[in-house]
């Protein structure tokens, strides 16, 4: 039998979760060696066209494809963390860009057509590119299904990233003025609350504006994990929240409201150095989204009943 001191067996421990990802951290450097090598290759084994056989149109046109290739891959690059998913999208397009630049090449030069790898070149590479993005979008697509989950209370029904406040991470007055159309344009009752601090400003001004925002980050998180999983929270203004409770009778929005303000009213924020908690009184207004008023005149009548 065996000991139960020895450790258990490498397989054993291993995890799919354990695989690395390519990283790619070199990515740039070698992209652009492989476009280097590429007109190299072409230059020795192909043949100069004469000028007066170029067509530029063909030329025009292909060059902007592989150039909105690079713009493309350059975006996704910049603007993606690490990892697999991010991974593949940038293999694919690479690989696009680099088919697309040797149907650039194949305009100046005249490639012989009896070795296999200039097929592979000249239409290979785009088709390892397609089949590479393809795999990437499908692990994009459940990324977004994901995250998705994760927004669901911050966004509805559409997404609009211009109008996210860069404090909270919400959306502001005119993406909840918009979901507030949509409801009444479906015929859905609704309820609208607004919630706010009473003397915010002044706590603002005590103890800085950075002290602030974090209590505003802070107040928005608790919020979302108070709310119904088809509920949307924005961020109005200042310290004033605004949430929309979709499918909503005046009852239960009251009993909601309730809620969220015993919530927000318990809610004792930490100072930054933890010498000292905050805890504000909570102001709190109700309204149906049926109302006859325009949605930003019943923000506004809202914001006017929050007054203390």
């Amino acid at each position: 039998m065996r000991s139960a001191s020895w450790p258990p067996m490498p397989w054993r421990r291993f995890k799919l979760e354990q695989v690395p990802v390519l990283g790619l951290q070199h990515f740039g450097h070698a992209l652009t060696l492989c476009l280097a090598l590429l007109l190299w290759i072409v230059d020795q084994h192909g043949q100069l066209k004469p000028s007066q056989s170029l067509n530029w149109l063909d030329i025009m046109s292909e060059g902007l494809t592989a150039v909105m290739l690079a713009i493309w891959l350059i975006q996704v690059r910049s603007s993606r963390p690490a990892g697999q998913v991010s991974d593949l999208l940038c293999l694919g397009l690479a690989a696009m860009l680099l088919g697309g630049w040797v149907d650039v090449l194949d305009e100046f030069w005249r490639l012989p057509k009896a070795p296999h790898w200039c097929h592979f070149l000249e239409s290979g590479l785009g088709l390892l590119g397609v089949l590479l993005l393809t795999w990437g979008l499908q692990g994009w697509r459940q990324e977004q299904r994901t995250l998705n989950e994760q927004w669901r209370r911050r966004e509805r029904l559409f997404r609009e990233h211009r109008s996210l406040d860069g404090v909270t991470q919400l959306a502001g007055a005119s993406y909840m003025a918009a979901q507030i159309t949509l409801e009444r344009q479906r015929g859905r009752r609704g309820q609208l609350l607004m919630l706010g601090w009473q003397g915010f400003e002044q706590l603002a001004r005590r103890h800085g504006l950075a002290e602030a925002e974090r209590m505003l980050q802070a107040a928005g998180q608790l919020l979302l994990l108070n709310l119904r999983p088809d509920d949307l929270l924005c961020r109005y203004g200042s310290d004033r929240f605004v949430i929309l409770l979709p499918d909503c009778d005046s009852a239960l929005g009251a009993e909601l409201a309730s809620d969220l303000r015993q919530a927000l009213a318990a809610f004792a924020h930490a100072s930054a150095d933890g010498q000292a908690r905050y805890k504000l009184p909570v102001l709190a207004a109700q309204a149906g989204c049926d109302e006859a008023l325009p949605p930003e005149a019943l923000l506004l009548q809202l914001l006017e009943r929050l007054r203390p």
